[in-house]
């Protein structure tokens, strides 16, 4: 089995695109301890800035406007 050394030397060599695919993945294979309560919270703050963009009542910032 080869070494994480070896694996990340060879994973530099692709191009960018397939380091961020790999990235991603690996992100999704760690474990992490969750505070339910926080991601509520996030989740229904996401949920509400949601339907006040869909509503009309803000509008989204582009990022060509920043």
């Amino acid at each position: 089995m080869a070494s994480v050394k070896q694996i990340v030397k060879e994973a530099l060599t692709l191009p960018s695109a397939a380091r961020a695919l790999l990235a991603k993945k690996l992100v999704e294979t760690l474990e992490f301890d969750v505070d339910e309560t926080l991601q509520t919270l996030w989740t229904d703050e996401a949920k509400k800035r949601g339907d006040e963009v869909r509503s009309g009542a803000v509008s989204p910032i582009s990022e060509r406007k920043r």
